[in-house]
């Protein structure tokens, strides 16, 4: 694999031609929509035939050859969250390079009872199973608005009667449904519940450890013991390290719906919180969160107005092409960006490409992380994949 960044008067077959791959390899792995127009900036991944030719091109051009000969491939797990509304084509298209389906999501009342999703998700067990990728119930505490409710986390974790049916219920289901392990994402957890919390989270691995499933955990990305927030202050993680058999950092979510235009996840942002999580959790139990979109802004941002539209990565490509917009590239965050003109507003979208992504799979393989985790794979990044499988030997 290689990347190679589309420059002024480029074309499919002229790259094609000048770096020694075929036209439809470029199409196929990029998503490209006929006439196969491009964007200046675009970063394109290229699949070369084992033997062939380098081609020309410059060093920014040719970005790096993971999987080039003599190298050997970082083993790694890796997960991918998903709604029962995905669309089969996509799950069957990605779960070749998955060792974990998160399953999005079950929720629970103040009594302990499991509420599974108003979907069926009994096709994506299967799914996953005949792959060889683990199922994984993702438990989380939304309350009746949708939104994630703390009084329903300390409700139950300070219950021992509630907790104990809601143990009872998720190890019925595992046992019932043919889910490989749960993996538990509260978020806004008070303060005076971060022992309990982190209690219960060792009381669901116990009771699922019986099974031979793992338990896992997402954590808020902070970076240092005393960050201020409710995101932050309910979720210690020298405890919750110690209490999963993995966690996830949600490291992602810097560019948001609401904030002010930026990328989602920059690189220099989220080495911070990993390093954070180094002094606390062994990089063995440790998954990177990447995300599988971005954001379209309107500028300027108004605070508590502006509202930003969720894109998916292939998409921004097509926006870009569409609006004649040059993608650029920050070299601090280590992600691409453009701004374009629509019915007389200034748009900017952030979004990740295969340079992006290059840059966090170097971050797993530094840190030796167990792994990474993907939010979420609702829209199909062909290149991703392809650019994963090149780098990491799937565990």
């Amino acid at each position: 694999m290689k990347i190679y960044v589309v420059q002024p008067g480029d074309s499919v077959d002229a790259i094609a031609a000048s770096q020694n791959v075929s036209a439809q390899s470029i199409i196929y792995d990029n998503q490209l929509t006929y006439p196969y127009a491009l964007a200046v900036g675009q970063a394109l991944l290229l699949s070369q035939s084992p033997g062939s030719a380098d081609g020309e091109g410059n060093a920014e051009n040719e970005g790096n050859t993971p999987g080039s000969p003599g190298s050997e491939l970082y083993p790694a797990y890796v997960g991918g969250y998903a709604y029962p509304f995905i669309s089969r084509w996509v799950l069957n298209e990605t779960l070749p390079y998955l060792s974990d389906l998160f399953i999005f999501s079950y929720g629970f009342t103040v009594e302990g009872e499991l509420v599974p999703p108003q979907l069926d998700d009994t096709f994506m067990i299967d799914a996953a199973k005949s792959y060889g990728v683990a199922p994984i119930l993702t438990l989380t505490p939304f309350g009746p608005d949708g939104r994630f409710s703390n009084y329903l986390i300390s409700q139950v974790v300070n219950s021992e009667t509630a907790k104990r049916q809601l143990i009872d219920n998720l190890t019925a289901q595992i046992r019932e449904r043919g889910f490989e392990g749960v993996d538990i994402d509260f978020e806004y957890i008070l303060p005076e519940d971060k022992f309990p919390f982190a209690d219960f989270v060792r009381e669901v691995r116990t009771a699922v450890n019986v099974l031979g499933y793992p338990v896992s955990v997402a954590l808020a990305p902070k970076v240092s013991d005393t960050q201020s927030g409710l995101l932050y202050e309910g979720k210690d993680y020298a405890l919750l390290g110690e209490a999963a058999d993995y966690v996830l950092l949600m490291t992602y979510e810097w560019g948001y719906t609401y904030g002010p235009a930026m990328a989602v996840a920059p690189i220099n942002k989220v080495r911070q919180v990993v390093e954070y999580a180094l002094t606390k959790i062994p990089p063995e139990k440790i998954h990177l969160g990447i995300p599988n979109y971005g954001y379209d802004w309107t500028l300027p941002y108004v605070k508590d107005s502006s509202k930003a539209t969720t894109i998916g990565n292939v998409e921004a490509v097509q926006i870009a092409i569409a609006n004649g917009a040059s993608i650029q590239f920050d070299e601090i965050s280590q992600a691409p960006y453009f701004n374009y003109m629509q019915n007389g507003l200034t748009h900017e979208v952030w979004f990740e490409d295969v340079r992006s992504l290059t840059a966090k799979f170097s971050l797993v393989k530094e840190y030796r992380l167990r792994g990474m985790s993907y939010w979420q794979i609702m829209q199909l990044f062909r290149a991703n994949w392809l650019l994963l499988g090149d780098t990491f030997a799937i565990l």
